[in-house]
């Protein structure tokens, strides 16, 4: 049967197209939302933690109403644009602290809050917004945020978010098929933002930082949903880092970006060139990744 698209992993076919046609003809008093949950529930689309993944879901009808494939019903409700309302909660920019010298141990005992879903989650954006060169968007799908204190001081965040579904480097690095990459990919974590707030010059604490997120990451993970992590992972722009830090925790550096977005239609180099580093949570992830349970 024909492929019409691929959609986070998925292959959506003609018979799907007609399913989900049937399924809003059947349902015709039905909200959009309504539509996403009794279509994840009928394709048993969930995440590891059991919850329907209806934010996929949506996104998934929406790009298909749009490409004239299927009819949703009207808008309900205009929802409020999360991102912007974000942003506009994130003008008041949190004001420097007071400069910090000299070494990690000088510091005290620091602290590694994990914020998501808690207390701090709302400093940790406007940080990430005001001082990080990329900024900061809300990501979609399992993350966790974490904010570093030395006593009541915030001295830097952390960002942890999905895996990237594909990178030639590190599916080698594993050694698994397609197959068992889609099933195990939740496994891995990608560190998709880490800041120092500028005023804060503490000789290896990136690297220290780096290291006691090692060791705690995996059970954070698993207490927010109910499975670890096996492998750490970030990208490092080559045109403003060296990746000096990761070195220094015991990353593995596994080579370098082509240059080129997914969709890119030339082999023209478009990006900066980024260098792929992971790291191993335990001598037996490879097992770990590789595993199919029946």
């Amino acid at each position: 049967m024909p492929e019409l698209l691929r959609y986070r992993g998925r292959v959506i076919e003609a018979a799907d197209i007609e399913f989900i046609q049937e399924l809003i003809a059947q349902n015709p008093e039905a909200s959009r939302r309504a539509l996403s949950a009794k279509l994840c529930q009928a394709w048993n689309w969930v995440q590891p933690n059991g919850q329907l993944r209806d934010m996929v879901c949506r996104s998934l009808m929406l790009q298909l109403h749009r490409g004239g494939l299927i009819e949703l019903p009207a808008k309900r409700i205009e929802a409020i644009n999360n991102v912007v309302a974000r942003r506009q909660r994130q003008l008041a920019v949190p004001p420097p602290g007071p400069e910090l010298q000299g070494s990690v141990a000088q510091l005290g005992e620091l602290e590694l809050r994990q914020v998501r879903r808690a207390e701090g989650e709302a400093l940790f954006g406007r940080l990430m917004a005001a001082y990080h060169y990329l900024g900061y968007t809300q990501p979609v799908g399992e993350h966790l945020k974490y904010l570093v204190y030395a006593g009541e001081q915030p001295i830097a965040c952390l960002a942890w978010s999905s895996a990237p579904r594909h990178l030639g480097w590190r599916d080698r690095f594993i050694g698994w098929s397609p197959t068992v990459r889609r099933r195990n990919i939740h496994l891995i974590a990608y560190n998709s933002r880490f800041l120092i707030l500028p005023w804060v010059r503490i000789h290896n604490l990136a690297s220290h930082l780096l290291g006691r997120m090692a060791r705690q990451l995996s059970a954070d993970w698993q207490s927010l949903y109910q499975h670890p992590i096996y492998l750490l992972e970030t990208f490092i722009d080559t045109e403003r880092f060296s990746g000096s830090c990761y070195k220094a925790a015991n990353w593995i550096y596994l080579g370098l970006t082509a240059g080129r977005g997914n969709n890119a239609p030339t082999h023209e180099v478009t990006r900066s060139i980024k260098a792929l580093w992971v790291y191993p949570l335990g001598k037996d992830f490879r097992q770990a990744l590789l595993r199919v349970d029946e």
